[in-house]
């Protein structure tokens, strides 16, 4: 299957036990994803997120409603997640999360490996720009939580 990898890096000027501990509730996604996207976490709190851990959520991609299921593949604290998807609308998305202690702070990467259903015209023409989107708005409110 064809791929295309998209990356995110981000400072943030607190300890990456801190950061990481944030991202540790799935709930939290909430406060990171834009408003447009109508995100809803619908399992019950709290999620023991592990690996083989279940998420499921609603959401609204372009006005149409979504419902996307990831797994926690590896759940490596502090250093490092992976979530994909199981369910929903990709074909592929494979989210690796990195936090490395750098600076007296913590840098955020995000690696993320993803085929949109219709392949890359629909990439070119409507996914990348959205995903592009999602992750400044993320970097946005991240900084503004953590600043």
């Amino acid at each position: 299957m064809k791929e295309i990898t998209f990356k995110a890096q981000l400072w943030l000027p607190r300890p990456r036990g801190e950061v990481f501990q944030f991202f540790s509730s799935a709930h939290n996604l909430d406060a990171i994803t834009p408003d447009w996207l109508k995100f809803q976490i619908v399992n019950p709190s709290p999620i023991q997120m592990q690996p083989g851990a279940l998420i499921d959520y609603r959401l609204k991609v372009r006005g149409l409603p979504v419902r996307w299921r990831t797994e926690i593949l590896e759940w490596n604290r502090p250093e490092r997640f992976v979530d994909v998807q199981i369910r929903g609308p990709y074909k592929l998305w494979h989210h690796t999360h990195i936090f490395t202690e750098q600076d007296g702070g913590t840098l955020c990467e995000d690696v993320v490996r993803y085929w949109p259903r219709g392949g890359a015209l629909v990439n070119w023409l409507f996914v990348r720009r959205d995903v592009e989107r999602i992750f400044a708005f993320r970097q946005k409110r991240l900084r503004e939580i953590f600043d």
